[in-house]
């Protein structure tokens, strides 16, 4: 490795810190936020717990898709979103490629895999200690053919889970449950399946929790881009405000 080589990744290196201790670092009675999401609120070097996989990394990041041209967590949708309120991160846990209930995606025999390992309902109940949960779900349900099933408010058995109303409602009742004193907000895709929408309208309003519609998000290979992600930041921002789930 060359002096120069070395140099640039000290640097980046220094700059990942300096930007990790900002959005940890507010004020201790900062409100503290917890994102739950998918690919689309991955970020490397951001993600509790670190294992989870990863869509969006750094620029110097081999692994780096190069069909989208986000490539620093400032330019994240939750970070601003954080930044503009005056918040903290609590938490970051998201997944991606993470489905709702135990559906994933088809395999090449065109099985649809069980997902039960990284599924939002089994990764629910390791959000730390919010004061906000902002949740972003539904799309791969959506985009992986799972079946909606019934509406179920309880006692969901296993294979339940493999639909998505009873796995949704599992979800937000043991955030409930779980989080009783945290805002809980759901933020949902845009062109996303009919049946997908009105599920998740409907369980959202029976456990009284808020659901964002974003619309006119622009996307690169499927997810937001630099001005899809601002754009994504500014409705929730403007949600949370007009709604009064967070004060001015």
């Amino acid at each position: 490795m060359t002096n120069l080589n070395f140099a640039k990744r000290m640097m980046l290196s220094l700059m990942l810190c300096l930007t990790t201790a900002s959005l940890f670092a507010a004020p201790k009675d900062s409100l503290r936020v917890t994102i739950f999401g998918d690919s689309y609120s991955t970020f490397q070097g951001y993600l509790t717990p670190d294992t989870n996989n990863i869509y969006y990394f750094r620029a110097d990041s081999p692994r780096r898709i190069k069909k989208n041209d986000v490539t620093s967590v400032e330019q994240t949708w939750w970070y601003q979103v954080i930044e503009r309120l005056g918040a903290k991160l609590e938490r970051n846990n998201s997944y991606s490629g993470s489905t709702v209930g135990y559906t994933g995606y088809k395999n090449r025999e065109g099985k649809h895999q069980d997902y039960s390992h990284n599924a939002f309902v089994t990764r629910s109940n390791f959000l730390g200690e919010p004061d906000l949960i902002l949740i972003c779900a539904a799309t791969n349900d959506s985009w992986a053919g799972a079946e909606v099933g019934k509406y179920l408010y309880g006692n969901q058995t296993r294979q339940d889970l493999f639909t998505f109303r009873p796995a949704m409602a599992k979800m937000l009742g043991d955030i409930r449950q779980n989080y009783p004193m945290a805002k809980v907000v759901f933020i949902l895709n845009d062109v996303l399946r009919q049946d997908i929408n009105e599920s998740v309208h409907t369980i959202c309003k029976h456990y009284d929790v808020p659901c964002i519609d974003l619309h006119g998000i622009d996307k690169q290979d499927g997810h937001p881009s630099i001005k899809g992600m601002k754009t994504f930041a500014d409705q929730v921002v403007e949600y949370l405000y007009k709604e009064k789930i967070v004060k001015k």
